[in-house]
């Protein structure tokens, strides 16, 4: 990936950071570790569309997060409540259920598009079309729609569009929520689901097992990358999907998240971390996490991004996709 950014005079000095705060000293020696779950692509991200099967998937995952106390936000498709064509209140009871929870709503437009291959003015109305419901679900308990989640990470291929699109967002009373710890998760849970739908139980259990051993070492190279940038760790903030493989595994992945240290925290929690209030230039094709536009934006050389954790092979070939 390209490190540096076409942008002249541009010069961010990670020295303009304050030294160790005690916080982050306490942390370097044992201290408390934060993290966000975000979760993209409800009501559910499946092979398999069939109310039943998405119920259950759903009635897991939120047994999994809230066994462990997870304050998660979810961030909705609605385009995934329709039915033929139609809006199947099914499914909206499926975005019920995580509000019954407790837990907040984000969106993630309506549709999924790509910023990147779709005019901006389309973009903004799909974004626009992703509100309806969920707003209505949320003002019923009186609370409020807050929250943006580009797909796939795409912010804008070039910096006027990336401006216009924060603006817009902005207008319409939304904070963009970032990712720190991304991962190929989404590889994992088309390779799991693949093996399910054709029954291959071997398969199955080979890519599960492969999963959060994985994830662990997502962990550590963002810890090892906040240091780097920061001098400390900061609040993280993951990103997940609500797919069968986290209905079946959140509950490891959480164990092994608190075994490295962790609690979990909303996102408005991990927000007031000052990391969050530095500078993101980015602008370009990539769907990078928002240390790596940091970092970018910061003119870090490409050695910066060298050793993050690939996908095994046999799980991208299982998931039929040829490049992360």
């Amino acid at each position: 990936m390209k490190t540096k950014l076409p942008v002249a005079g541009l010069i961010f000095l990670i020295a303009s950071f304050s030294p160790l705060s005690v916080d982050a000293q306490k942390l370097a020696t044992g201290g408390r570790r934060t993290v966000s779950v975000t979760i993209d692509d409800l009501p559910v991200n499946s092979l398999r569309n069939d109310v039943t099967t998405q119920t259950t998937i759903t009635r897991k995952l939120l047994q999994a997060i809230k066994s462990h106390r997870v304050p998660a936000i979810g961030f909705v498709n609605e385009n995934k409540l329709l039915t033929n064509g139609e809006r199947d209140e099914r499914r909206v009871t499926l975005l019920r259920m995580w509000i019954d929870a407790n837990l907040e709503l984000g969106n993630h437009t309506f549709s999924h598009p790509d910023l990147h291959r779709t005019p901006l003015e389309t973009f903004r109305e799909d974004v626009i079309s992703g509100e309806e419901v969920t707003s209505k679900l949320l003002n019923a308990k009186g609370r409020t729609l807050r929250y943006f989640r580009h797909p796939f990470l795409h912010s804008g291929n070039d910096s006027e569009t990336k401006r216009k699109f924060e603006e817009f967002l902005l207008e319409r009373g939304y904070r963009v929520a970032p990712v720190t710890i991304d991962n190929s998760e989404w590889i994992f849970a088309r390779a799991y689901e693949n093996a399910l739908v054709r029954g291959d139980k071997q398969m199955v259990k080979r890519v599960a097992e492969a999963y959060v051993p994985y994830m662990e070492k997502k962990f550590a190279y963002f810890e090892q990358q906040s240091l780097a940038l920061f001098g400390y760790e900061m609040k993280q903030v993951l990103l997940l999907h609500a797919n069968a493989l986290n209905a079946d595994y959140f509950d490891k992945l959480a164990k092994m998240i608190k075994k490295r240290g962790y609690e979990f925290i909303s996102l408005d929690e991990a927000l007031t971390d000052k990391a969050y209030t530095f500078p993101d230039t980015y602008a370009g094709p990539a769907g990078i996490t928002w240390i790596h536009r940091w970092a970018i934006t910061a003119g870090k050389s490409d050695d910066f991004f060298r050793g993050e954790p690939l996908t095994p092979a046999f799980v991208m070939k299982e998931a039929g996709v040829t490049a992360e």
